[in-house]
């Protein structure tokens, strides 16, 4: 189990020795996201404090999975660096040139090492069977009949555990 406060203190030495500008009102508290399924971590700003979110699948996974996403997160602390734009990047490869972090605007569970969640719904074409694995219900999961596939086809549902 990894202990995300003290890793959070860690990336943010590191950033900090490399000049890097993180704002000055970063919660030391990370918070863990019990409801994410798709995303790893969030940085929430709330007027010049800022906020770190990991997912709680990362708890289980390896401690530079962490860091990274860390990281990630934490350079959108930086002024002008709330999207992944050219600053974020030119701090990002800074940051993976001297400890390794693979930062990238996004990233799958087999780059972090993690298990992907299970999808609750798979929406499937019933022309072409293009899968489309969804996490929760929403109106595309309960009206299928109300959309269509790219390619013009009909869609269906199919629940986890009647697949």
């Amino acid at each position: 189990m990894n202990q995300p406060d003290a890793l959070l203190a860690l990336v943010i030495r590191q950033a900090r020795s490399l000049g890097i500008p993180l704002a000055a009102k970063i919660d030391p508290h990370v918070q863990i996201n019990t409801r994410a399924l798709r995303r790893f971590g969030r940085c929430l700003r709330e007027g010049n404090y800022y906020r770190i979110e990991l997912s709680a699948r990362l708890l289980s996974g390896s401690e530079a999975a962490c860091c990274t996403v860390l990281a990630h997160e934490l350079l959108h602390t930086c002024y002008g660096c709330m999207n992944h734009g050219t600053r974020w990047k030119r701090y990002a490869a800074r940051m993976q040139a001297a400890f390794g972090y693979p930062i990238s605007c996004t990233t799958t569970d087999l780059a972090l090492g993690t298990k992907a969640p299970a999808a609750k719904y798979i929406v499937r074409c019933t022309v072409c069977g293009k899968s489309i694995p969804r996490y929760r219900s929403s109106p595309l999961t309960r009206h299928p009949e109300r959309y269509r596939c790219a390619c013009g086809g009909t869609l269906s549902v199919t629940k986890e555990g009647s697949l």
